[in-house]
């Protein structure tokens, strides 16, 4: 059973629903406001990096925006890359530090 996502022409909210092979021909109506103006839409979908293919592609050399550093993945990336391209091991106690500080468990560590 296929998962179809539909535009509310109403209220503009965004939902899914299951639609079986034999309610193709009529669109379904909006789960919040009941209006049966909906289209159906492009589902979004998301795209996974490992960090190695993260690390590959990152320059160092670039500033990153405000938003670089709300994403917790980029905790330690930049230092890691620069390691990397100066041939330094930082060790395993780094990689440690760097986990508690994308966790969150860094701070909380601290303020204990």
């Amino acid at each position: 059973m296929p998962i179809f996502e539909y535009e509310c022409a109403r209220c503009g909210r965004v939902n899914s629903q299951v639609i079986l092979g034999t309610e193709k021909k009529r669109m379904p109506a909006c789960r919040h406001c009941g209006s049966t103006r909906t289209r159906r839409v492009m589902s979004s979908f998301a795209v996974v990096f490992s960090e190695a293919s993260r690390m590959d592609g990152f320059d160092t050399s670039k500033p990153r925006d405000e938003s670089y550093y709300r994403d917790s993945r980029n905790v330690g990336l930049w230092a890691k890359k620069r390691a990397r391209e100066m041939g330094v091991d930082l060790g395993s106690k780094f990689e440690e530090t760097v986990e508690k500080a994308r966790s969150g468990k860094l701070i909380k560590d601290k303020l204990n």
